[in-house]
């Protein structure tokens, strides 16, 4: 049997007799390699990398703490993860239509992208609201909306996710609100709401009220799901903004689970037992192209989480210490240069995904540099996620590069690195504390900045871009948006308007403000005034007068 000692007097023989001969002659590619987040990549990995790694207490075994090797005791050999395709299209019927065509091509669950005004809580015709109707998605304004979005499908049989943030009280309202005009009750559906405004003040910025009110928005809804909606996730805490907005895979986790945390701790705070609402949790990833990073990026992830959740927060329930996830393929890593290069980053990224354990997988279009995707990119990208769950074997063991020195190594650094950061974030009272320092938007900045440094000196290489590049390669052709979609949209909210209960939405609309200026769960009144026919900008108004609107401090 082979000691310690031994394998590294072998591993000095073969470096002196094997190794150095081979570099004297031929050099290696660069001086040193490194991880995006900067951890450096040995040149070898052996057992000495992975001493420190307890089998039983660092990995342990799928469904069972600490999670790293999975949630689900059988993960994709009982289900495949859930198959999204992101998409939002101008008019809620060109979005139902989009629906049902990937339903019928084997997606599984449906993910909805809403336009910019639809996002900070304007109707279509809101003057703010001019030319950006329909633009970055569907245009939701009211009950009617909600109703052709979701015209013919099932909502007791297909699980939603909701991209939405500032305004996602409103919009989980109005989707109860269809249902139960389909005959089913809120606990009935399933699906997630992204519902994280934290980072929208870090890293998007489609945030309404100071954050103060925003997070009771958030609560609120954690609250009522936990109370009427059991087969819901009413929060996504989203890494996924974070990393396009150029953090590194280690800030991505961090400053993730540093909001995880605060929202766990608001929640408690407003009353709720944390194994009341922690099963609920759901989080959103990224998948970028280092692929073995981005593997010991979510077994770190759900490592972490579960030891937070145990030993930080005290929650009893094994289930209140699952991280379970749904990955996005990089939005920001796609090229406007030679988009088919596209559809390989893709299902590189969707691998890392599967072989990092995700519960849901959104694939990229190819065309996503330039515009929404086509129907035939779309396609492309859900038969990715098909090859890989029917073909390529990936999904029949659980946790496959589990042991691999390499990525255990990597997933102990990532995870070391995380709680260095989450000691600081703590350190300055928390994520709202450090959002208010500006310390997320620094770091996130920098390390965006050293990043597009990187491709331009050349070491970094897109390829297509700074590399590979063809020059004769024609401009591609960007589909517009018709103006006839803005047009319609605005006359048919106005149309709504003018023909509901007046006195009824009013009398909705007033409760709420008044309800807003208490402590009460505001998900009641809040459902009763779409029911009414408030819209979804008189609603965000309603709300405005109580809480005010938040304006970022500028730093330079």
């Amino acid at each position: 049997m082979n000691t310690d000692h031994s394998l590294d007097d072998a591993q000095a023989e073969w470096e002196r007799t094997v190794l150095d001969p081979v570099l004297r002659k031929t050099p290696e590619r660069q001086p040193a390699f490194s991880t995006g987040s900067g951890i450096p990549v040995n040149r070898l990995y052996t057992p000495a990398d992975t001493a420190d790694v307890d089998p039983l207490c660092d990995l342990g075994f799928p469904g069972q703490y600490p999670f790293t090797r999975g949630v689900q005791p059988t993960m994709y050999r009982g289900r495949l993860w859930t198959m999204r395709q992101y998409a939002g299209f101008g008019s809620a019927e060109e979005t139902n239509a989009r629906y049902r065509y990937l339903l019928s091509q084997g997606q599984t669950g449906l993910s909805v992208a809403f336009d910019l005004p639809t996002q900070i809580g304007y109707d279509a015709d809101h003057p703010l609201a001019q030319g950006e109707v329909g633009r970055t998605g569907v245009a939701i304004s009211d009950l009617d909306d909600m109703r052709r979005l979701f015209q013919d499908i099932p909502l007791d049989r297909v699980s939603t996710s909701l991209t939405i943030n500032a305004t996602a009280a409103v919009l989980v309202a109005l989707y109860v609100a269809v249902a139960e005009e389909q005959g089913l009750s809120p606990s009935a559906l399933a699906g997630t709401v992204q519902n994280d405004i934290l980072k929208e003040y870090i890293a998007r910025g489609t945030f309404i009220y100071p954050p103060v009110h925003s997070m009771r928005l958030v609560t609120d809804l954690i609250r009522y799901c936990a109370d009427s909606m059991p087969r819901w996730n009413p929060i996504s805490i989203s890494g996924y903004h974070i990393r396009e907005a150029g953090a590194t895979a280690v800030q991505e986790v961090a400053f993730t689970l540093a909001n995880g945390l605060a929202y766990v701790r608001a929640t408690i705070a407003a009353g709720l037992n944390v194994d009341a609402f922690a099963p609920q949790l759901s989080f959103f990833f990224n998948a970028h192209n280092h692929l073995f990073e981005e593997v010991a990026k979510f077994r770190a992830a759900r490592r972490l989480w579960a030891r937070l959740m145990r030993e930080q927060v005290g929650a009893k329930s094994p289930r209140s210490w699952m991280l379970r996830f749904h990955t996005q393929t990089g939005g920001s890593t796609l090229t406007a240069q030679q988009p088919e290069n596209n559809i390989v980053r893709v299902a590189l990224q969707a691998l890392a995904a599967v072989l990092g354990g995700t519960q849901s997988l959104h694939t990229n279009g190819r065309d996503e540099a330039l515009s929404l995707p086509t129907e035939e990119s779309a396609t492309i990208a859900l038969r990715t996620q098909q090859v890989i769950a029917y073909e390529t074997g990936v999904p029949d063991t659980i946790d496959p590069l589990a042991g691999s020195y390499y990525v255990e190594s990597l997933t102990t650094e990532i995870e070391r690195r995380v709680e260095e950061y989450l000691r600081m974030i703590d350190g300055m009272g928390g994520s709202l504390g450090a959002i208010e320092r500006g310390f997320f938007q620094e770091e996130i900045s920098r390390s965006a900045y050293e990043y597009q440094k990187a491709i331009e000196r050349g070491d970094q290489v897109i390829v297509g871009v700074n590399r590979f590049v063809d020059d004769d390669e024609e401009p591609a052709d960007i589909p517009a948006l018709d103006p006839v979609v803005e047009s319609r949209q605005v006359e048919r909210v106005a149309a709504f308007k003018r023909g509901r209960d007046q006195r009824a939405a009013r009398a909705a609309l007033e409760r709420l403000v008044a309800a807003a200026k208490t402590e009460a769960n505001l998900m009641p009144f809040i459902i009763e005034a779409v029911k009414r026919s408030a819209t979804l900008g008189e609603v965000c108004d309603a709300l405005r007068g109580v809480f005010g609107e938040y304006q970022r401090p500028e730093r330079f």
